[in-house]
């Protein structure tokens, strides 16, 4: 056996070991959303690599960007690295390697930003943002709004989606997203955000101590549609769907992409 095989078949068998001890979790996949900058402190990076190894340590797989760069490349890598499948989903228009870089994993490429945040939902069981700019922050924001429509309360949709409700965590490494909750703090204040759907947010300091809320999270929100029935092939770009209330003859023109106009 030469020296290369034999380096093979160690690391094969490190990945059974890691596999055989790994906390047994709810979720198979969660979709990590992450700047693709470093970030100023070092703290930030060290928080992706460690989220990157507790879901590795927990046996769960990785859905997030696409890129090789800044927060999305160390998380990305540490999971890769750690024998769990990364599916990376990224619009084709930024897909040439002086922007990305080379990925790892599985790469979905898809039409647009639309199209990506589907797609990143369809795949996943949770949602945890790292630290991130203005993309992390728009899609962290409009999971949050799912959740509160109701439209992760739905059977038989979100890829391994059970009928429960998707989770979204928040790594608030070294503090950094405490602005924003004070925002979501004084937007329930002045009674735009609901008491109970400010819960809808699980918020801790580490990536161990994050998953195991996730874990162990329960919704306490109420639903604005809890009955409406959410086609999530494209995340509500459903060509056909009952849309209550409607009146019988109403036009419905297809929108290009899928979406309902």
């Amino acid at each position: 056996m030469d020296s290369e095989h034999h380096m093979d078949v160690k690391e094969e068998e490190a990945v059974e070991v890691m596999n055989l001890t790994a906390v047994p979790s709810r979720f198979r996949r969660i979709c990590v959303f992450c700047g693709s900058s470093h970030g100023k402190k070092k703290s930030y990076q060290d928080a992706a690599v460690e989220l990157g190894k507790e879901l590795v340590a927990r046996n769960i797989d990785l859905v997030y960007g696409g890129g090789s760069v800044g927060l999305m490349g160390l998380v990305s890598r540490a999971v890769y690295n750690g024998g769990r499948h990364v599916i990376g989903v990224i619009p084709k228009t930024l897909m040439p390697r002086e922007i990305t870089g080379e990925t790892v994993g599985e790469v979905k490429p898809v039409a647009d930003m639309h199209q990506r945040k589907a797609e990143m939902a369809r795949q996943s069981d949770a949602f945890i943002a790292l630290p991130g700019g203005y993309g992390t922050l728009e899609e962290l924001l409009e999971v949050i709004a799912w959740a509160q429509l109701g439209i992760h309360d739905k059977p038989c949709s979100m890829g391994n989606y059970n009928g429960e409700m998707l989770q979204v965590g928040l790594l608030n490494v070294d503090g950094y997203y405490n602005s924003l909750l004070s925002f979501i703090d004084k937007a329930v204040e002045e009674e735009f955000i609901s008491p109970t759907a400010r819960h809808i947010i699980v918020l801790a300091p580490t990536p161990k101590e994050l998953l195991q809320k996730l874990e162990e999270y329960s919704p306490r929100h109420e639903k604005i549609a809890p009955k409406t029935k959410w086609d999530v092939e494209q995340l509500g770009y459903c060509k056909t769907c009952e849309i209550p209330g409607l009146k019988e003859g109403t036009a419905i023109i297809q929108a290009q992409g899928g979406s309902m106009l």
